[in-house]
């Protein structure tokens, strides 16, 4: 009998666990959402705007989160570019399959890898620093007992990073993406200007419609998700009320759950 009871509220208590951790989850996931629509709506007013502080406070941002990591991604971009077309080539070449080479290469570097390392970069770089530093001015507001009004906390604090994290990652990725064509063409047919015209006829035709579509979604609800899961992250009081530091880890595997699961959805859309 004891043995039973004590069964139970081993269970009693593993349910109430579980059931904690679910409700801590999806608050959490509801914050993303609900932050993320606020400095949407915020974004696309025009009040947000008025103020010449505010309009010189989004300029900085866009300035800090997109020049700093202009050259070492782009480097870094061009190296992985040539590294992975070289490897394509060359396979192709070997198995008799060089017709399907620029297909490949345009569909796996242009319009997966490039937006997924972009958006990983500016997440690492700038939003979840940035986020970092956000919580901990919470948190020192917190300790003085000073509380910042919601909107202006969005107004002032979120809406200028998120807007950048945003500009960086599209910046980041259309600048890799052209950077990557034209490597592309230079290693498959050198520097001779009058394969031109099938190179783009191929590279046309990769990009039809409903993949040009797809692409662009992808890669502006990819800049959102850096923007808004890192911001939403660093307003989310802790068990106590405060606002102690988050693993950065944790944050970050938040945040790539969101974007593998945007790239699961694109993929589905891509090819099935």
């Amino acid at each position: 009998m004891i043995r039973r009871m004590n069964l139970l509220a081993s269970m009693h208590d593993t349910l109430l666990r579980s059931g904690r951790r679910v409700l801590s989850a999806w608050g959490a996931w509801w914050q993303v959402l609900l932050i993320g629509a606020e400095i949407v709506v915020l974004s696309l007013s025009p009040s947000s705007y008025d103020e010449p502080e505010e309009r010189q406070a989004i300029i900085s941002h866009l300035y800090r989160a997109s020049a700093p990591l202009l050259t070492w991604f782009l480097v870094l971009s061009a190296l992985v570019s040539l590294v992975l077309i070289r490897i394509v080539v060359a396979t192709a070449l070997s198995y008799g399959l060089s017709q399907y080479a620029l297909e490949l290469l345009v569909r796996t570097l242009v319009l997966e890898l490039i937006p997924l390392y972009a958006a990983m970069f500016v997440a690492v770089r700038y939003t979840m620093p940035e986020s970092q530093r956000i919580r901990r001015l919470l948190a020192d507001e917190h300790r003085s007992g000073v509380r910042r009004p919601r909107q202006l906390l969005l107004r002032v604090a979120m809406l200028p990073r998120a807007l950048a994290g945003v500009f960086s990652v599209l910046l980041l990725a259309a600048l890799s993406c052209f950077i990557a064509l034209v490597l592309t063409y230079l290693n498959v047919y050198g520097f001779s200007p009058w394969a031109l015209a099938d190179y783009n006829r191929s590279v046309g035709s990769v990009f039809s419609p409903a993949v040009t579509l797809i692409f662009a979604l992808k890669t502006v609800f990819f800049s959102l998700a850096v923007a808004f899961v890192p911001m939403a992250a660093s307003a989310q009081r802790d068990a106590q009320g405060g606002y102690t530091r988050r693993s950065d880890i944790t944050e970050f595997a938040r945040l790539l759950s969101v974007i593998l699961l945007l790239e699961v959805v694109s993929l589905m859309g891509n090819y099935y």
